[in-house]
């Protein structure tokens, strides 16, 4: 993989808030960010478009992907159902001179931080209670019970993984969450890059 800019990685569980955090940064000009679109082997969705919202390929083409080690992370969220990083979205990000920022899943963005330790910056969002997310899944109004149940006890497992990220963000007051991101996400892009253990010469 080519030499590039930063990595800015933003895990958390649904309904913790990240999209906005992640939406309200890509408007900052002066960070330089560019978000890294999904390859995923399920159907588009309503209006979904192939290479805005994700890359939509064929569970075929997605193992062959996998095969030919294309991915920078994947995993198999359900049965069949992949997402995952190309590589050739961070190169593409990298050619354009910009950071890569992603709205990605806990374990997506640890392996991404675990490649490139020195690029990337891992920040998790957390919410201020369980409680507190279920009542913003609700709220949403787009899900059932049944799968509102099953994204809070997927949150109580993520939540776990929060001290393995570089920092914790609980976004419990929205304008302090994004103050806090846009801090963070600045000065990491202002540090110089030194070669990371695991990139190739």
């Amino acid at each position: 993989m080519k030499k590039g800019g930063k990595l800015i990685v933003f895990s958390a569980p649904s309904g913790s808030g990240k999209t906005t955090i992640v939406r309200h940064l890509l408007k900052i000009e002066a960070l330089n960010l560019e978000f890294s679109v999904s390859a995923t082997s399920r159907a588009p969705r309503g209006e979904e478009a192939h290479g805005k919202d994700y890359y939509f390929l064929t569970l075929k083409d997605f193992k062959q992907k996998m095969k030919s080690e294309e991915f920078l992370e994947w995993e198999e969220v359900y049965r069949d159902n992949f997402y995952g990083t190309l590589y050739s979205e961070v190169e593409r990000i990298w050619e354009m001179g910009k950071n890569v920022i992603f709205d990605i899943d806990v374990v997506g963005g640890l392996r991404i931080k675990k490649k490139y330790p020195e690029r990337t910056l891992a920040v998790f969002i957390k919410p201020p209670s369980v409680e507190e997310l279920k009542k913003r899944l609700k709220k949403r109004s787009t899900e059932s019970d049944e799968k509102i149940n099953m994204r809070i006890a997927k949150a109580s497992v993520e939540m776990a993984t929060a001290p393995q990220f570089d920092f914790i963000i609980e976004n419990d007051h929205l304008e302090h969450a994004l103050d806090e991101a846009e801090k963070l996400v600045s000065e990491h892009i202002a540090k110089p890059i030194f070669k990371d253990v695991t990139e190739e010469e």
